[in-house]
């Protein structure tokens, strides 16, 4: 982005989110951070409100209050869960949890923003997918609602086309983060599994996927809107194997 614009990330005081704030505070870019807790860091380019994006209440009071206090440019949603489990014990709670943070919360965001949008004939909406939508076992509630973004993404694409808005979708493959740590414990063997099982050899970093959603971002990407990009080291091609 060549011009200063304002980016909303949710989710941003961590991981994917963390890496890509710190990354556009650093090119001079305002950042907004939304998540349930507050980055560690500050800059005079971050501003960090802290909200329960799964619920409904909390999130849509946070939306108007940081588009009352900023005129966002950029809406990056990064923040998710991914509760796993076989389906002998999933639970439809678990898929309702996820819809509202993966898909009602970043609705309610973008409605909130989408004027001052409209108003500057600029906007960018970036949703942080996974490779997961595709399918993954002990995934029914994540891989389902993940695969909803896909199609909401491409709604909104086509919705907002006109106005100069345009919505995408990075997907990313098993990324060193906490979440993946919560699952995959780190340094282990099945961590080594995993990153020989990926094509290009080893597993993905944040930074990986902050590049590609910086991508999206920019002034010069407004003829892409409604895609969907695999950072993912080629797994979206092969799997990640037993």
């Amino acid at each position: 982005m060549s011009q200063t614009r304002t980016t909303l990330i949710t989710g941003g005081n961590s991981g994917i989110g963390e890496a890509l704030a710190k990354q556009l505070v650093g090119e001079g870019q305002r950042v907004v951070s939304v998540g349930l807790e507050k980055p560690a860091w500050t800059h005079d380019l971050l501003t960090a409100y802290r909200a329960d994006l799964t619920s409904l209440a909390e999130t849509r009071a946070i939306a108007e209050e940081i588009c009352r206090n900023h005129a966002v440019d950029c809406l990056v949603h990064n923040a998710g869960m991914i509760l796993p489990n076989l389906l002998p014990d999933a639970k439809p709670e678990d898929i309702l949890a996820l819809a509202q943070l993966h898909l009602g919360a970043p609705m309610l965001l973008t409605q909130a923003a989408i004027e001052g949008m409209r108003s500057r004939r600029f906007g960018r909406i970036v949703f942080v997918s996974s490779r997961a939508a595709m399918g993954a076992a002990t995934r029914s509630a994540y891989s389902a609602t993940k695969a909803g973004v896909h199609g909401m993404a491409r709604t909104w694409a086509l919705e907002l086309a006109s106005g100069g808005i345009t919505v995408n979708v990075v997907a990313p493959g098993p990324i060193l983060t906490d979440n993946f740590w919560g699952i995959v414990p780190k340094g282990s063997e099945q961590q080594d599994k995993m990153a020989r099982n990926v094509p290009v050899g080893r597993l993905g970093t944040r930074e990986d996927v902050a590049h590609a959603i910086s991508f999206f971002l920019d002034e010069r990407s407004d003829f892409v809107t409604g895609q969907v990009l695999y950072v993912c080291g080629g797994t979206s091609l092969v799997g990640l194997g037993p």
